[in-house]
């Protein structure tokens, strides 16, 4: 059995800033431990001799062919945008 703990499932969630309540919290420690056992589980697959996988089909990539074709004009793409200068989106400076 996995002993994650209610402290560890608080410091979990104030990382991933969840408000979580106390019943929520106990819930998830319940939860979870249910999922790291399932987990567990795995570890007794004898994997022996078997292949890792990166695709569990033989499917290779599907590319479509590279065909010229009209796009939209700048007006109609500007007109979408809150702020342009006729040529550019405006947007808010981040960087000093």
């Amino acid at each position: 059995m996995t002993n994650i703990t209610l402290e560890e499932i608080r410091k979990a969630a104030v990382l991933a800033r969840l408000h979580l309540t106390d019943d929520e919290a106990v819930r998830a420690v319940s939860e979870l431990r249910n999922i790291f056992d399932h987990l567990e589980l795995l570890n007794e697959a004898d994997t022996e001799g078997i292949e890792p996988l990166t695709c569990v089909t033989d499917e290779v990539n599907k590319f479509r062919d590279d065909v010229i074709a009209p796009s939209l004009d700048r007006q109609t793409v500007m007109d979408n945008a809150p702020q342009t200068d006729g040529e550019c989106y405006l947007v808010p400076q981040v960087l000093e």
